[in-house]
């Protein structure tokens, strides 16, 4: 169950300052998205996005504490076998969805099976089942959920939105119509969603089994939240200044300076755990192929003057590939690459690489030091690489950039047409980095380094099936420095979620994955 009836006010940060206040009930909350995902049904689309609004909807099995802890959800206890090849979890007997079904084994037997269903087409939900195999029914409120081999990061995958338990007879009853129809058992009621305008979700009146991250019992105090989308970066602060919307995501880092200064706004910078805002080094185009050019990438680059320019210092400088804010994070990462222009220009002078001519750019063979990278429109990218650009000169490289629509990047980057490739994944396990590092998806993946290295291999395997925890994350702190000594990627800055919203919005906290509000512990105090 959750915790007490008075809940913290929220200093600019989104953290608890103490001084318990009485909760106000009832109101609307206008929350501010900035991506209309092409899809929301969280079994089968992959934006972050879809989880904002969705994570109000749905209960989990499990839920992951803000310090990295998993306690229970739907869940009320689960067991380990010795070989890590079988949980069981003990489901709360008090739970129905907002459809009146009963939640129970079944329900959590059909919710796996239909994610791990080849015809659901997956783009993300599937893969964070890693090596499932099925789910037993023991009894109506006991399951057992096989693997064909030991995956550590289950917990981690049940406590996100994504493997969120969805209503069974809502499913059936809708088929492909379901994500205009979602059913779970959260405290917000999925009420209407019109696709590119709005999203609005009810209070449960029936909801009292909070897990115990949240701050109280019973139903949600606000009665409605309404969803709507501002994805011109442009107009994000003014609808908050106006009073059109109540929180907004993403906000641009020099209006969230300005708001920050007005006491009638708070910014919450909430860290993303995953990998940095990046670029992938090809390690088969040359000459990104010799890894002297790659390490002279790292020390020519100045991090901080990129976080200070571009971030408005609302980011920190990332230094490999994993976030600080992600579990298994090694801060020894960050002493391998200084700011050191003078050991990169010593660097290329040693891999052949010398301005002969006079004309600032480095040759060898008669052929110029030329990078080239594509870059998406997201995430600043087109600022940073500008900047990057300038940084890079300064040491005789030319890089020369092209702004394309992401699915060109993607496509580019796994031809490996790229020198550097641009990329932020986001995800609070480890394992992620199983996703671009791997030799398995060199060809066809996100492997943009087109690395092929049997210790990374090891490393990362190995820490898949790991279930010590201090033996997993030594695995995953030694393939880092593995990643970095080959100079495979070139981190830029650590993603932070920054939002802002109205003086009046109390008690809101993000999850773990720090895209997700907590929104059944906020309520307006106006």
């Amino acid at each position: 169950c959750g915790g007490s009836d008075t809940l913290e006010s929220p200093d600019s940060g989104g953290q608890s300052t103490g001084g318990a206040v009485t909760p106000i009930e009832g109101g609307r909350l206008v929350y501010g998205l900035t991506l209309a995902p092409t899809g929301i049904d969280p079994h089968v689309d992959a934006s972050s996005e879809l989880g904002i609004p969705l994570t109000s909807v749905y209960d989990t099995l499990v839920y992951q504490d803000v310090d990295g802890s998993f306690v229970p959800g739907l869940a009320e206890r689960w067991d380990i076998a010795q070989d890590g090849r079988t949980y069981t979890f003990y489901l709360r007997r008090d739970v129905k969805f907002h459809d009146d079904t009963r939640f129970d084994a079944e329900a959590v037997k059909f919710n796996l099976d239909r994610i791990a269903n080849p015809e659901m087409r997956s783009r993300k939900a599937r893969g964070m089942l890693g090596p499932y195999s099925h789910t037993e029914v023991v009894d109506d409120f006991t399951v057992k959920v096989y693997f064909d081999e030991p995956y550590a990061p289950i917990l981690d995958s049940l406590s996100q939105v994504f493997l969120g338990i969805a209503s069974p007879t809502a499913v059936q009853q809708w088929g492909a119509e379901y994500q205009l129809h979602q059913v779970g058992t959260g405290p917000f009621i999925f009420e209407e969603y019109v696709p590119n305008d709005h999203l609005t979700l009810v209070r449960n009146p029936d909801y009292d089994w909070a897990p115990s991250v949240y701050m109280h019992n019973g139903p949600a105090y606000l009665d409605e939240i309404q969803f709507r989308f501002y994805v011109d970066p442009a107009v994000r602060a003014l609808a908050l200044e106006s009073g059109e919307a109540d929180v907004m995501g993403e906000t641009p880092p020099r209006d969230a300076a300005r708001l920050e200064e007005n006491s009638e706004f708070s910014v919450y910078r909430v860290a993303i755990p995953g990998q940095p805002l990046q670029f992938f080094l090809n390690t088969d185009n040359p000459p990104t192929n010799d890894p002297r050019v790659r390490q002279a990438l790292l020390y020519a680059t100045d991090r901080e003057e990129i976080v200070d320019t571009i971030f408005q210092s609302y980011s920190d400088a990332a230094y490999g590939p994993l976030s600080a804010a992600t579990l298994g994070y090694s801060d020894l990462v960050e002493t391998l690459y200084p700011y050191d222009p003078a050991r990169a220009a010593t660097l290329l002078d040693e891999a052949g690489w010398i301005d002969s001519d006079g004309d600032g750019i480095r040759e060898n063979g008669g052929k110029p030091l030329t990078l080239h990278g594509y870059l998406m429109s997201w995430g600043y990218l087109p600022e940073v690489g500008q900047l990057l650009q300038a940084q890079l000169r300064e040491i005789g490289i030319d890089f020369q950039t092209e702004l394309v629509a992401f699915p060109a990047a993607v496509e580019a980057a796994g031809q490996g047409l790229h020198h550097l490739a641009p990329m932020t994944f986001s995800g609070s396990d480890p394992s992620l980095l199983g996703t671009t590092y791997l030799s398995s998806n060199a060809e066809g993946g996100f492997n943009w380094s087109k690395i092929r290295d049997a210790e990374i291999d090891r490393l990362l395997t190995e820490g898949l099936a790991q279930l010590d925890p201090t033996a997993r994350l030594n695995l995953y702190g030694a393939a880092q420095t593995r990643i970095m000594d080959l100079s495979l990627v070139l981190p830029i800055r650590e993603y932070v979620n920054l939002n802002a919203a109205s003086a009046s919005v109390r008690g809101l906290r993000y999850s773990r994955q720090g895209w997700f509000p907590w929104l059944y512990d906020t309520y307006l105090d106006e």
